[in-house]
């Protein structure tokens, strides 16, 4: 019995994870999947989203996912305002390669110093009622700190997926990675749709920030831990497919917290690339690829 307690409470511990996962996620899915824009300071702007819930939750005492909700078009005008410096200083040039990813290493670095200097590296934390309360369903004891966040993370990327699938600006989106002539002779600009889409990928920071220091206290460098997680649960899932990355992330959090439970956390990170590793070898495409 007691083995049964432990591998259903690791296996819902794993889903909530991978809802988390799959917010943290998304963006990159939005960038890299569709865009072909590697932002590999992603993980930075959703520490900057989690410092914003901080310091709203502080002064305020507002609840840090109401906070990422407001913030939503702070970092929507964030990410236009960077894919425009990216378009003027690389892709117009055609250079938005091998100068393009030094530009987002860049950006990574003077977020994180950035914080550093304006912060410390103190973990900071917040405060919300239902973050030290446990929904008691016998055997299973779901903390709602990982609850509440997957759930409103399982909210925002239905949105998402509707918005992409049922709207001229999203299906748009998903056209512009695959034929841009095609897309201007509907009298669309691809610029301004690639602005739109690379925004929208900031603005998830915003929420996915919130969820993170709802979960676990934070500091400035803690983007770290996340660079090649999003980037493989991007490339697991499917490259461009949000139903992927949602199946994705849901697997390795899954694979993360049994190994975690049963072989030690050391174990969690090396047996979910290996996940990772086994499925390109059998799908390149990944599980949702096209």
């Amino acid at each position: 019995m007691l083995e049964l307690d432990l591998v259903l409470n690791a296996l819902v511990a794993g889903l909530l994870l991978g809802g988390f996962y799959a917010a943290v996620t998304v963006g990159i899915s939005i960038s890299f999947g569709i865009l072909d824009i590697v932002n590999i300071a992603h993980p930075a702007f959703i520490i900057l989203g989690s410092y914003v819930a901080y310091l709203a939750n502080a002064a305020f005492g507002i609840d840090p996912i109401v906070v990422g909700i407001l913030a939503l078009p702070i970092f929507y005008a964030l990410g236009a305002a960077i894919y425009q410096v990216y378009f003027l200083a690389f892709e117009k040039r055609g250079q938005d390669s091998l100068r393009g990813l030094a530009f987002f290493f860049g950006l990574l670095f003077i977020t994180e110093v950035g914080l550093i200097l304006a912060f410390g590296v103190d973990y900071r934390y917040v405060n919300a009622v239902y973050m030290d309360r446990s929904l008691d369903l016998g055997i299973l004891q779901i903390p709602l700190r990982m609850l509440v966040p997957c759930l409103v993370s399982l909210l925002m990327l239905a949105v998402l997926q509707l918005l992409l699938t049922r709207t001229f600006i999203g299906r748009a989106v998903m056209a512009v990675a695959q034929d841009q002539v095609a897309l201007q002779l509907m009298a669309a600009d691809p610029v301004k749709i690639r602005r739109i889409a690379f925004a929208a990928s900031i603005a998830t920071c915003a929420m996915a920030g919130a969820f993170l220091i709802v979960i676990q206290p934070i500091e400035p460098s803690i983007g770290r831990e996340y660079i090649g997680r999003v980037f493989a649960i991007c490339v697991l899932g499917g490259l461009g497919s949000l139903p992927g990355t949602l199946i994705g992330a849901m697997l390795l959090g899954v694979v993360e917290s049994m190994t975690a439970t049963f072989y030690g956390p050391s174990w969690a990170p090396a047996v979910g690339f290996g996940l990772l590793l086994i499925t390109l070898a059998v799908r390149p495409a990944g599980l949702f690829g096209r």
